[in-house]
């Protein structure tokens, strides 16, 4: 792939910009910590917009490309750039870090000082997880960010916060020795000896080492999604966390996962992705359903969208590995859908737990009479994460269903059981929470929105709506580079498989392309 170079270093820009509101954090009074990170954060804001302003929507190729000498033996470089996989990431975390901020403004009141670094630091990691194009700066990342949510989970979180913060290290530990080992695998078997993530993807391996790279890869991004059964530490970690951890660890955290699919297993081990695709796509249908279910039986809130995370990342890795452009497009956009709606749902029951000191949906109930405009909110978001048409999570998730169809109709059909289910179990919170009877005992507790927490949920609702009434914009980025994805695939199937029995999902010619089904699902 040709990689096109920028100036200006607006990559490096964004990724080490927190690191200096740390600096500053640290030199400033402990008071001035909140309005330093909050500062800090909409800087890094501002700065990530001309990645997407100045990004060439026409070609495939990483841009703002940045590579120099890190190490020259073995060949290290800092490299990174985007493509149209990562920018949307990219944008994600540094316009959610802010609105974290914002929801801990006042429920965060010990060691304020380490708390804001613990964010800064965070998002320092994240970003430079999606831009890296080196592996082993790519896995020094990948690995710092467990740092400071261990932190936000095991100082800040609740009566459980140490053994939830320590089930979470030890799942993502595990997986990560697994991911250490492939990538030296994949450094002395391309020949090369070198860990430039795009050369690597150039390489050619042989089915039996690509089928053992690629459980090593799963183990790491499944547990990271994670996908059942490898879920269990996810229920714990959101339950214990502050509500900015839990925000930061379902809207970007779990995205690092897919995200792991989509830069290495499908382009680098193609064989083996499209020989146990018919796993994945099991366990990807198991878990839409499985999490819905276990939401149904949740009495907390936090669980309860927890457990929905699990059933709404199961529609992601099932359009990933449907490996047409439907699947694919619609498997990104559901990234970015799922972090914006499940960050609301988590800032509002941040909100109302600031009020009762209860996550209880029992404790909670009838909120519409004493908190109107917090009951808007609490719908809105409510209803996208069901996926009601003129919602951002419908585009995403109608994407998907229409990739899976095309690669099979029964799994399809199983897949969208989970829309059903998660209407259910919606739609029964919505009926206790909002319209139930109110509680006597948290009557005198509660109070409306105030002007700050306007201003975390406001921004949140004006996506659901802008995405989900026109995704044209974002579904743009991401064409030039899924189509390149998905020619890579074609090829593997073209050499190794007799044409008759090429799957007409991957078909590519000049009357079938993957344009084709795409805009018509736009228009």
């Amino acid at each position: 792939m040709t990689v096109s170079s920028g100036g200006f270093p607006w990559i490096t820009l964004v990724v080490f910009l927190p690191l200096l509101g740390v600096a500053a954090i640290l030199l400033a009074k402990e008071e001035m910590a909140k309005w330093i990170g909050l500062g800090a954060s909409l800087v890094v804001l501002l700065a990530s917009l001309p990645l997407w302003i100045m990004f060439n929507e026409s070609t495939p190729a990483m841009q703002f490309v940045e590579k120099h000498q890190w190490i020259a033996s073995p060949s290290i470089h800092y490299a990174v750039g985007i493509d149209g996989i990562s920018l949307p990431l990219v944008l994600l975390t540094t316009f959610l870090t802010p609105l974290c901020i914002l929801v801990s403004w006042t429920s965060i009141s010990t060691r304020v000082r380490e708390f804001m670094i613990s964010l800064l630091v965070m998002e320092t990691a994240t970003v430079g997880v999606f831009v890296s194009l080196d592996f082993v700066l790519f896995y020094i990342f990948w690995e710092t960010m467990l740092i400071p949510m261990y932190l936000l989970i095991g100082v800040w979180g609740g009566p459980n916060r140490v053994y939830a913060a320590i089930k979470f290290f030890l799942y993502t530990l595990a997986g990560s020795v697994l991911l250490l080992v492939a990538i030296i695998v994949l450094f002395f078997s391309s020949g090369e000896n070198t860990f430039d993530i795009l050369s690597l993807s150039q390489s050619a391996y042989s089915p039996t080492l690509q089928a053992w790279l690629f459980w090593a890869f799963f183990a790491a991004f499944a547990v990271k999604v994670p996908m059942f059964p490898f879920h269990t530490w996810l229920p714990d970690a959101h339950v214990e966390a502050p509500t900015a951890g839990s925000i930061i660890l379902a809207s970007v955290l779990l995205k690092m996962g897919t995200y792991g699919f989509l830069r290495f297993s499908l382009p680098m081990l193609p064989d083996a992705s499209l020989s146990f695709t018919p796993i994945i796509m099991t366990l990807s249908v198991i878990a839409i359903i499985y999490g819905a279910y276990m939401a149904f039986a949740q009495s907390d809130l936090k669980k309860l969208i927890a457990y929905s995370s699990v059933s709404h990342m199961g529609f992601v890795t099932l359009g990933i590995f449907a490996m047409n452009a439907q699947g694919i497009e619609g498997a990104i956009l559901q990234m970015v859908n799922h972090g914006i709606t499940t960050g609301g749902l988590f800032m509002c029951v941040g909100i109302i737990y600031e009020r009762t000191h209860s996550r209880e949906i029992v404790d909670n109930s009838g909120l519409a009479k004493p908190m109107p405009c917090y009951a808007t909110f609490l719908v809105i978001f409510s209803l996208s994460s069901v996926g009601l048409p003129g919602m951002n999570s419908f585009v995403g998730e109608f994407f998907v269903l229409v990739g899976t169809f095309m690669w099979s109709k029964i799994t399809a059909t199983f897949a969208a059981l989970g829309v059903i289910l998660a209407a259910a179990y919606i739609l029964w919170m919505l009926q206790r929470v909002v319209y139930g009877q109110p509680s006597q005992q948290m009557a005198s507790k509660l109070s409306d929105l105030n002007l700050r927490e306007w201003g975390m949920l406001v921004p949140l609702v004006l996506f659901v709506f802008l995405i989900g009434l026109y995704p044209k914009p974002l579904l743009d980025v991401m064409h030039a580079t899924v189509d390149n994805l998905i020619q890579q695939e074609v090829k593997v199937m073209t050499v190794e498989m007799p044409a008759p029995n090429i799957p007409t999902t991957l078909v590519l010619s000049e009357s079938v392309s993957p344009d084709s089904g795409r805009e018509a699902l736009v228009q």
